[in-house]
């Protein structure tokens, strides 16, 4: 799965009305509709786009920080967090700048190397501006001391948004691929290797040195997965959530910790297991599996929109009344494809 790429250059599909709004608009990029000013962009314009989970510095965007109020702090500098929100109605996910605020933003010299090539569609700008993507500081039972970085051998766990992918998805339909359909758990993200007899658990970017005291080991002490990785004699990563109490507010009300895998990787192979291949393994290792709802769901027919719109519902996870859904991930049984549409119903209620 590539880096997620916070800022680009986009073209703007469309611009359309917002009812009872006479001073702002809404744009379409892709998959996302962002509120704009009225009059600053028309369709088939190129603009910077960038996505929700951005954090953009006050030096860029001072416009983001509300009158009266500082701005928030991230990695030494002032700035805000991109969220979903709605304006007079309208759902807003991410911020378009006119494109002159790449160069504005660069120094001078950086300016003649970069060149016109900066420009072109589909431009990863995030660094030039110095957007990245904002994470949430990780609790200290979470976060471990560390070994090392994110191994380089297994791929990091992050679908790129149905949103990013409207070419694609036409693409996926006319060759009538199916997909496995399963609840994207809010949690916090888990990987277990064994690689040459190698074992290590990792957060999202981290190794982490073996330390019972920390929740992600623990949860692999707890269901024994180095024994169970060693006696399969594969180089594997089990990849999933960790969900359970002192984890992101424990929507689903659950006692204790529990890991959930949604992926299996392998090492050697250098491909993930196919779904089938993946719920035996779980099965036969008596470990957890997030929720699946659909085994060979068809995309035929389906927008965007409508895509979003199934990924809303309450979650199956927890007790009955059950909290918001955070959304779906979509994996394709007849290629290396996935993605993921998250709920926006969940995206305001959480402030997100």
């Amino acid at each position: 799965m590539t880096e997620r790429k916070m800022a680009t250059i986009r073209r703007i599909d469309n611009i359309g009305p917002i009812e009872g709004a006479d001073a702002i608009e809404v744009a379409t990029v892709g998959g996302w509709k962002v509120v704009v000013k009225k009059g600053e962009f028309t369709a088939g314009d190129l603009a910077v786009y960038c996505e929700v989970d951005s954090f953009i510095p006050t030096a860029i965007a001072p416009f983001l920080t509300k009158p009266g109020q500082s701005p928030k702090q991230f990695e030494g500098v002032e700035g805000e967090r991109l969220r979903t929100v709605k304006l007079r109605g309208q759902l807003s996910q991410g911020l378009l700048m006119p494109l002159n605020t790449v160069f504005d933003n660069m120094p001078i010299e950086q300016r003649l190397i970069a060149g016109a090539d900066l420009l072109i569609e589909g431009t990863d700008v995030s660094e030039d501006l110095g957007i990245v993507k904002y994470e949430a500081p990780i609790p200290a039972q979470l976060a471990g001391e560390v070994k090392g970085m994110f191994p380089g051998f297994i791929p990091k766990t992050d679908q790129e948004r149905i949103q990013n992918l409207t070419a694609e998805l036409a693409e996926w339909q006319k060759n009538n691929y199916t997909f496995e359909v399963t609840e994207k758990l809010d949690g916090s993200s888990m990987t277990v290797y064994l690689r040459d007899g190698e074992f290590g658990v990792c957060s999202r970017n981290l190794d982490l040195k073996r330390n019972e005291d920390n929740s992600l080991w623990k949860a692999a002490l707890k269901n024994d997965l180095e024994a169970k990785l060693t006696t399969n004699k594969r180089n594997l990563a089990l990849q999933g959530e960790l969900i359970g109490e002192g984890i992101q507010g424990n929507k689903y009300k659950l006692r204790g910790q529990m890991f959930y895998i949604f992926d299996i990787y392998d090492i050697d192979r250098g491909a993930y297991l196919t779904p089938t291949a993946r719920k035996m393994f779980v099965e036969t290792y008596k470990l957890n599996h997030v929720p699946v709802f659909k085994t060979a769901a068809s995309l035929e027919g389906l927008t965007v929109e409508q895509l979003l719109k199934g990924a809303e519902g309450k979650s199956v996870m927890g007790d009955i009344t059950g909290p918001e859904q955070e959304g779906l991930v979509y994996k394709c049984n007849e290629a290396e494809v996935s993605f993921k549409c998250i709920s926006n119903r969940f995206l305001l209620k959480n402030g997100d």
